[in-house]
């Protein structure tokens, strides 16, 4: 990620405390945290009337903020100064069937978001073993993941959707579909094209049956192998992320 100038001059930057506030913007000159984000500012990392907060909207702005009240029920800030970053070049959507197990799905989240993922999609799948999530606690998972890791870009995630309906949406960029059906396929690294949208479909615990298969082609999506082991379907979702996000470093 490319940190605005002064933050990189930052020591400490990774171990900074970075919060989130949507409703911020370029013209906005302060701003109130919620009663739950005052409370952990104020009674648990002890924040004061002075202390310096940066703060993102996930859209991309850093904020370098005071703070004005040191109240554990309406925390007040000042800004200070902010910038802001380009989006990446090489944005990642995968477009995955949520596990039968959530803690693997949410593992999925929180990894591919510390990774640098814009855009997630579950994907409901003929051998899908789970066909409802939570999106709310999907939400959230991935904010205090972008949090944690110093992300200002909010990765997205949609809502649930059949694998069939996936495709009435056209997607631009690099289109691919990793499988484990014995047939042709091409090794993701000889694919991926630097600084272009890629879209990949992750299947199910049971994989995707063939007649999913053919559907994607038939969209124009490449069939394509991430190695030469069978992966759990969150591995497969993480290692498509991390392989596109290196190749363009």
């Amino acid at each position: 990620m490319n940190q605005p100038q002064w933050f990189q001059k930052q020591e400490s930057y990774f171990n900074m405390q970075l919060f989130y506030n949507p409703s911020i913007n370029e013209t906005s000159t302060s701003f109130i945290f919620d009663k739950e984000e005052s409370k952990h500012i104020v009674k648990v990392l002890r924040k004061k009337d002075g202390d310096i907060l940066f703060v993102t909207n996930g859209l991309g702005y850093l904020f370098k903020t005071a703070v004005t009240l040191a109240s554990d029920s309406k925390c007040a800030v000042t800004i200070l100064s902010y910038e802001k970053i380009s989006p990446s070049a090489h944005p990642v959507h995968i477009a995955v069937a949520p596990t039968k197990m959530n803690d693997r799905f949410e593992w999925f989240l929180e990894k591919a978001t510390e990774i640098g993922i814009q855009e997630i999609t579950p994907i409901i799948c003929d051998r899908s073993e789970r066909k409802i999530i939570n999106k709310e606690r999907f939400e959230k998972i991935i904010l205090t993941a972008m949090k944690q890791c110093n992300q200002l870009y909010l990765p997205k995630i949609n809502d649930a959707i059949s694998y069939k309906d996936f495709f009435k949406k056209q997607y631009e960029g690099v289109l691919l579909i990793a499988h484990c059906e014995e047939t042709e396929k091409k090794s993701l690294k000889s694919i991926l094209q630097p600084n272009q949208k890629t879209t990949i479909l992750i299947g199910p615990e049971g994989d995707f049956s063939e007649k999913e298969i053919d559907l994607a082609i038939a969209n124009n999506y490449i069939p394509v192998t991430l190695g030469n082991t069978r992966l759990r379907t969150e591995t497969a979702a993480v290692v498509a992320c991390h392989s596109v996000v290196f190749f363009n470093e």
